[in-house]
């Protein structure tokens, strides 16, 4: 697929780090809820949400014998409750604080018929301030938030035909609140060493869960680049791993320990979808060759 300029917009990430940190936290509450209430799944697959047509939405959640949703309508700039029961609530997406998110969210809950108790403070960041106490984080801005979902529906839309051409066991591409990245993960079969745990307020038993297994797992996020970058990294990763060969503009990157694809040289490409492919493709290539995982 060639290029369509409008499709892949440049999001400069020094352009918006108060809007992304306070969305950050409108997200990590949003999937704590879902989390309050769907089942376990295998590596916390039940708690990410998703891309859809409008935002992010964290699917249909049980809710005794009902289900509810909750999107964030990132075109109209509201965030939705629905309950199957009938019930439909709108908190308006504005600049405001974390705190008066988080009450709004929790009004309009109780209103659709659902009292949700979560662990109020976040996860996977150095300073969890309690999302009841956070005036901290409070920037909303249009431009910067509707351009970082176009972001992710490229994104979503090419980890999904890598995702499609793997037939083992795999992963949803789904939105992960805690680390605010996107990401589709594939798995050897095997079991892997313990994860060590170490991430910033978050219990090691999270990681432990995660990473039980050895996979070879790609993704993007906010960061990593002049405007975000598609990554990917093996866990454990095998001997060799960071001196794969790469396509041309991606690079081992030392302080984050993956493989990095900024995505503005994605966006500048001729054709942004093979050269993501080809990123993806080739380190999943480095994990599973160097891994073994045909043995598996």
């Amino acid at each position: 697929m060639t290029r369509e300029p409008k499709a892949w917009p440049a999001l400069a990430v020094d352009q918006w780090p108060d809007t992304r940190s306070t969305f950050h936290m409108f997200t990590q509450i949003v999937g704590k809820i879902r989390m309050a209430f769907a089942p376990m799944v295998n590596h916390w697959w039940q708690v990410p949400l998703y891309v859809s047509a409008r935002g992010l939405t964290t699917g249909a959640i049980p809710h005794g014998v009902d289900v509810f949703d909750m999107e964030f309508d990132l075109v109209d700039h509201e965030f939705v409750v629905r309950h199957s029961a009938g019930g439909r609530q709108v908190v308006a997406l504005r600049p405001m604080t974390v705190a008066t998110f988080f009450g709004e969210v929790q009004d309009a809950l109780r209103r659709v018929g659902v009292e949700a108790n979560i662990h109020p403070v976040p996860n996977e960041v150095a300073e969890a301030i309690p999302f009841a106490d956070d005036t901290v984080h409070a920037s909303y801005d249009r431009a910067s938030i509707h351009a970082f979902w176009l972001q992710l529906i490229q994104a979503d839309r090419v980890l999904g035909r890598f995702r499609a051409q793997f037939t083992g066991k795999v992963s949803p591409v789904h939105f992960f609140w805690g680390a605010m990245d996107l990401a589709v993960t594939r798995f050897s079969g095997r079991p892997a060493p313990e994860h060590p745990g170490g991430v910033p307020n978050c219990p090691a038993r999270v990681m432990v869960e995660g990473y039980s297994h050895e996979i070879s797992s790609a993704g993007f996020w906010p960061g990593g680049g002049a405007e975000g970058a598609f990554y990917s990294y093996a866990y454990p990763s095998p001997e060799g791993f960071a001196d794969a060969p790469m396509p041309a503009g991606a690079f081992f990157s030392a302080e984050y320990g993956e493989f990095l694809l900024p995505y503005e040289v994605a966006r500048a490409a001729d054709d942004p979808d093979a050269l993501v492919l080809s990123f993806l493709q080739a380190t999943y290539d480095a994990a599973a060759g160097l891994g073994s995982w045909g043995e598996a």
